[in-house]
């Protein structure tokens, strides 16, 4: 037998396909770091620099189904190398741009090459890891995003400061084909694929999809809600100062990694991964219901209260993608279940900005967050078609 095929290799695959990942989005986690810096020398506003966040989310909404699709006909080496090194290549480009539309042209060329790694990196993971471990596996692999974005919030700066943006956008760009030839130099498909997993035992569980596009929606929308407001809400309701409420984010961030490694490997243990998003979906509904009490204005508790959401608001996508993976049973429906959250992505943070201009506070736009958690939660637990039918 190859070394190929020993289950030892799937540790291999684990920490490949974690770093491809965090190294192909390395650039898009540390932009927002580099909002003063991009403002400076290209001259624009918040505006313009909110369009370039979006401009690397907008691609995906597409591209994620291609990708599924892709998936389907190539095996995961060729696709998730190709996308992880469109985006290295667009990123050194980048560094020729000559001002901010040139920017904004990268930046969409960036989010249509990570569209790959998501779907691929995931189905990667599964078929290697059988249901026992499948979601610490996926919990591991999808904590290196928030890791990534501490580390590029920390870095890229620093370069940007020293030698300028486009010194930060070769390093991010460097990165991603670090990550693409990693992928392509020790990435392997497993001899014999778990037997939940493999071709003749596989059946698209549709209800459970369904309740994933629901609760995807919902609680990528609490992911991006806590990114956008957390050191606002810090700073203008608890009095913080900026730079402790910029400390707390970075805490909220960690606490997120710790999350999805957590649940997903508390969701190996259960019956269904699909509890383990619920409790997210209780403690979620929880945290963002005292934020608009008094409560949520007093420091220490609004500072416990986001690193609650930050491990829960963040930490539900570890068994969330374990459960997709395992229900989908092509790359087209993974990738379909990814592009409606991207949606969610795309335009959840200029909704909550726009409430919090609008109204001179936060409580609006937590209460739309938890108005959605509380629809996600409903539907998960209102009971299928399927169920009823076999109690009559």
């Amino acid at each position: 037998m190859s070394v190929v095929a020993a289950p030892p290799y799937r540790w291999v695959i684990l920490a490949v396909a974690t770093f491809t990942q965090a190294a192909s989005a390395f650039f898009v986690q540390g932009l927002s770091a580099l909002g003063v810096h991009l403002q400076h020398d290209l001259g624009v506003g918040a505006a313009q620099l909110g369009l370039l966040a979006s401009a690397a989310q907008v691609a995906p909404i597409a591209g994620l189904l291609v990708a599924g699709a892709l998936l389907d006909r190539f095996d995961e080496r060729r696709v998730v190398s190709a996308g992880a090194a469109l985006v290295g290549v667009a990123l050194v480009a980048g560094t020729f741009a000559p001002g901010y539309p040139a920017l904004l042209v990268v930046l969409l060329v960036v989010g249509a090459g990570y569209s790959t790694v998501q779907p691929g990196g995931s189905r990667s993971v599964a078929s290697w890891f059988d249901a026992s471990q499948r979601g610490l596996a996926m919990g591991v692999r999808q904590a290196g995003v928030p890791l990534g974005a501490v580390v590029a919030s920390a870095v890229l700066p620093l370069l940007a400061a020293a030698a300028g943006w486009r010194a930060a956008i070769l390093a991010g760009g460097v990165v991603a084909l670090l990550g693409a030839a990693a992928f392509a130099l020790l990435h392997r498909r497993p001899a014999v694929p778990p037997p939940d997993l493999s071709s003749a035992g596989r059946r698209t569980d549709r209800p459970a999809l369904r309740r994933a596009m629901i609760t995807g929606t919902c609680l990528v929308s609490v992911h991006s809600g806590v990114g956008l407001l957390t050191v606002l809400h810090l700073h203008e309701v608890t009095a913080l100062s900026p730079g402790v409420a910029a400390a707390t984010l970075v805490v909220v961030q960690l606490a997120g990694a710790a999350g999805r490694v957590l649940l997903a490997a508390w969701s190996d243990r259960l019956r269904s991964r699909e509890s383990a998003v619920t409790t997210s979906l209780v403690a979620v509904l929880i945290a963002l219901l005292a934020l608009v009490t008094p409560a949520g204005a007093v420091p220490v508790i609004a500072c416990v209260l986001f690193g609650w959401l930050g491990f829960f608001g963040i930490g539900w996508y570890g068994p969330w993608i374990a459960a997709v993976a395992e229900a989908a049973r092509s790359g087209f429906a993974l990738g379909a279940v990814l592009t409606v959250s991207q949606v969610a992505v795309v335009l959840s943070p200029p909704v909550l900005g726009w409430l919090r201009d609008v109204t001179g506070g936060f409580t609006a736009s937590w209460l739309l967050l938890a108005g959605v958690t509380a629809v996600a939660l409903a539907a998960r637990c209102a009971p299928s078609r399927s169920s009823l039918s076999r109690h009559r």
